[in-house]
């Protein structure tokens, strides 16, 4: 040992608010009444203590880590916590020992609440460490996770747990925990702080549902705001906006927030709610996202979504993702607004989207029709003069309307019914006149249909004289 060496010293530094304004009883967790109201499952399961092991699922900030050390409080149950991030395989089994010699101990035995925090980050090979403890009762498992925890942990684990949803605190709540951080004695009192509800209410709606960074904002704007006369710190709405800085908007690149934004924005174009679409492209753009996936999926609805209804959708969207390419950000930001807000204005129609997947469908579950002999591209003449299935192509263009009744494909399935939604309409009404006289020819040459679709003719009929034959010209 030399003149340096000696115990650490004991680490006084006060503990961030957030942390000392964690809540102590079930009656002070904001905001989670959904699940912790009075006779809710969980609720009823803690009170009696009778908690299997659980999920916790939510954004940052809303309450799960609180959560969870208030049920080791209200259930007396030894309460042991790691992290995802930090844990291996070591520590796992460590943990998992002493929870199993505590619940041994004759008199004294305890059950754990084993909580692990950013669960989500356990390879498989951990998570699967977990189960027969679980299983066996060592120790209650409670799981906090951002992501969702049916594509990110083990469904043998999720099998074996309760999953909570916890939700973003509203605005209320959120306000209603600065307050009681500005008068408890664990918190703020001791600085004689002033404020109004307005700015309270503000420095709540930029927090965005997370508790814990609101409370972080306003320890940042008491501690750095002197005194007045006084001896008072008074926030208002100038240092509470200063305290949050730029807003972090919640948007992870390849995980949920990615696919939650992105879906509500294709509903909201779906939905024919322009406001709603943009807010969500610009949070997208904003977080920088690739204006370039957008513009693909924008492409994609199109068609799924709206299709033959505004056939210029189609149009618009190959376009913006063109121009996307060609100019990047910033000017593509125009360019997608462009887009999505004519998307979403646009009439819409699912017909065409439809239509394929039926036709796969059939096609998939083994209807696997011939192609008409008249259709195909090189045709072998039939020997058999009775079999009458020589009958010439009909080409439509030389026919009035350039259109011509003819097989086309053996069966009657009607595939694509558009549904009179803006250009769609007009289709209906060509399509409707197109059956009619497919109905007049039909009867013209005494044929009906049969029940597995297919026509038949009540007596022999020569087929029809083909149109005037273009020559060198091919099916």
């Amino acid at each position: 040992m030399d003149l340096f060496d000696g115990p650490a010293a004991p680490d006084t530094r006060p503990q961030p608010l957030a942390a000392r304004m964690r809540p102590r009883t079930l009656d002070e967790i904001l905001g989670q009444d959904r699940i912790l109201g009075p006779g809710k499952l969980l609720r009823r399961a803690i009170e009696a203590d009778r908690l299997n092991s659980v999920i916790l699922y939510g954004p940052p900030g809303c309450g799960k880590t609180s959560l969870a050390e208030v049920i080791a409080a209200a259930t007396h149950r030894r309460f042991a916590r790691t992290s995802g991030v930090l844990a291996n395989v070591a520590i796992l089994r460590e943990l998992i020992e002493a929870a199993d010699m505590a619940r041994r101990r004759g008199s004294d035995a305890r059950e754990t609440i084993l909580f692990i925090d950013e669960i989500h980050r356990f390879n498989k090979a951990q998570q699967d460490i977990l189960l027969p403890h679980v299983e066996a009762g060592t120790v209650t498992l409670i799981g906090a996770t951002t992501h969702n925890p049916l594509f990110f942990i083990n469904s043998p684990l999720t099998s074996r747990s309760l999953v909570f949803e916890l939700s973003p605190l509203d605005d209320a709540s959120v306000a209603a925990l600065l307050r009681r951080a500005i008068t408890d004695e664990r918190g703020l009192a001791a600085f004689a702080v002033q404020t109004e509800d307005e700015a309270l209410m503000q420095l709540a709606r930029l927090a965005e549902g997370d508790a814990r960074r609101a409370l972080n904002a306003l320890e940042v704007a008491v501690l750095s705001t002197p005194r007045d006369a006084q001896g008072n710190v008074v926030i208002d709405r100038a240092v509470v906006e200063d305290s949050i800085q730029k807003k972090v908007v919640v948007y992870d690149h390849d995980e949920d927030g990615h696919y939650d934004t992105i879906s509500a924005f294709i509903k909201s174009v779906r939905g024919s709610d322009p406001h709603a679409a943009v807010y969500w492209l610009g949070k997208m753009l904003y977080e920088g996202e690739d204006p370039r996936f957008v513009a693909r999926r924008l492409v994609i609805l199109a068609s799924e979504d709206i299709g033959n209804a505004d056939p210029r959708g189609l149009t618009v969207a190959t376009a913006a993702m063109a121009a996307v390419e060609f100019v990047g950000m910033p000017e593509a930001r125009i360019v997608l607004s462009q887009a999505t807000t004519y998307l979403a204005t646009a009439p819409k129609s699912n017909a065409s989207y439809v239509a394929i997947d039926k036709a796969m469908k059939d096609v998939e579950q083994g209807r696997s029709l011939a192609v008409p002999r008249h259709l195909r591209n090189k045709r072998v003449k039939s020997v058999d003069a009775e079999e009458g299935a020589d009958a010439a192509y009909r080409y439509p263009h030389d026919f009035k309307g350039h259109h011509v009744e003819q097989e086309y494909v053996p069966t009657t399935t009607r595939y694509y019914t558009p549904d009179g939604q803006g250009y769609e309409e007009t289709i209906a009404n060509r399509m409707k006149r197109w059956e009619a006289e497919r109905q007049a020819a039909s009867e013209e040459r005494g044929e009906r249909p049969t029940s597995n679709g297919q026509r038949s003719t009540s007596k022999e009929a020569a087929p029809p004289a083909p149109g005037k034959k273009k020559a060198g010209k091919k099916a």
